[in-house]
């Protein structure tokens, strides 16, 4: 049996805020009575609508924030109590944070990473060489990170939260910006070392890209709320239409039918005999629709 590795219990992030410059202080309840685990070696999607308090859970799980009530341990340890023992065994991307100085380049950051986690100039510079080259982002290294695209910033992100062989990965929107061919390799990438390591990964992401290439189960959160728990492939069948018969007929349009059980003959007899069709094929409902499904109820 799997050891758990992330767990909260009836975790909750309270707020405060002025109304207006004068106004009266309110209380937001950014995340609300939070409880999950998470087992080592599970890659885990962390979705919901913005303002669903997926960052808030984060940054008190990686101990940026302290939370106003209920509990929380990730390897055993409580992020805001064990910080600097907790921050030497996970690693952290933030999509809209950079761990890189920007005037450097990504091998100058590396070695005050690495210095910061005690790691030898041996052991550093052999784990940097294997993460370049399975990322494919040697040539970039002695680059200053100002001179990057973003694609090959976000892969020099990655090298840097991978550096000391975290046991958890935190990763909050890591393909933000990227364009179809930088959120191609940044994922492949991403999934060959954590299956070659077992590292837990938690994820939030609204890219569905993200989610179908990487994880296997998903937690939705909405008003700080956990309202669902699933792994990927029940939810399609219990939130989505199961097959979908598509025929594309000679004039180019497609028609569709969910493959319910029993499918009426006459809704297949309507679309075959209308016209002569050029293509026949079945596919499954897409998470994206399934999730924006979920959302609308």
């Amino acid at each position: 049996m799997k050891e758990t590795v992330i767990v909260t219990d009836q975790l909750t992030k309270i707020f405060k805020c002025k109304q207006g410059f004068w106004g009266k202080v309110i209380e937001k309840k950014a995340v609300s009575n939070l409880s999950f685990e998470v087992k080592a070696g599970e890659i885990v999607a962390f979705i919901g609508p913005n303002g669903g308090g997926k960052s808030t859970t984060i940054k008190m799980l990686t101990s940026i924030l302290y939370p106003s009530s209920g509990n929380a341990s990730v390897l055993g340890l409580t992020p805001w109590k064990n910080r600097e023992k907790l921050v030497r065994q996970i690693g952290v991307v933030f999509g809209q944070k950079s761990q890189l100085h920007y005037h450097l380049s990504p091998l100058d950051s590396y070695t005050l990473l690495a210095a910061a986690y005690n790691l030898s100039s041996r052991e550093a510079k052999s784990r940097v060489h294997e993460l370049a080259k399975q990322f494919e982002i040697e040539k970039c290294l002695n680059l200053p990170v100002k001179n990057l695209s973003l694609g090959q910033r976000m892969r020099c992100e990655l090298i840097a939260s991978l550096l000391h062989r975290p046991s958890v990965l935190f990763l909050d929107e890591p393909t933000l910006g990227l364009d179809i061919e930088a959120k191609y390799l940044f994922r492949s990438f991403l999934l060959k070392q954590v299956q070659k390591e077992g590292t837990t990964v938690f994820l939030t992401s609204h890219d569905v890209g993200d989610i179908e290439s990487l994880c296997q189960r998903i937690l939705l959160i909405n008003h700080g709320k956990l309202l669902l728990d699933s792994h990927i492939q029940n939810l399609k069948e219990k939130y989505g239409a199961g097959q979908i018969l598509c025929v594309e007929k000679k004039s180019g349009k497609i028609e569709e039918i969910p493959l319910q059980v029993p499918t009426k003959i006459s809704d297949l007899q309507t679309i075959f005999s209308a016209e002569t069709f050029s293509n026949v094929f079945v596919r499954s409902t897409d998470l994206e629709t399934v999730i924006a499904s979920i959302y609308k109820k």
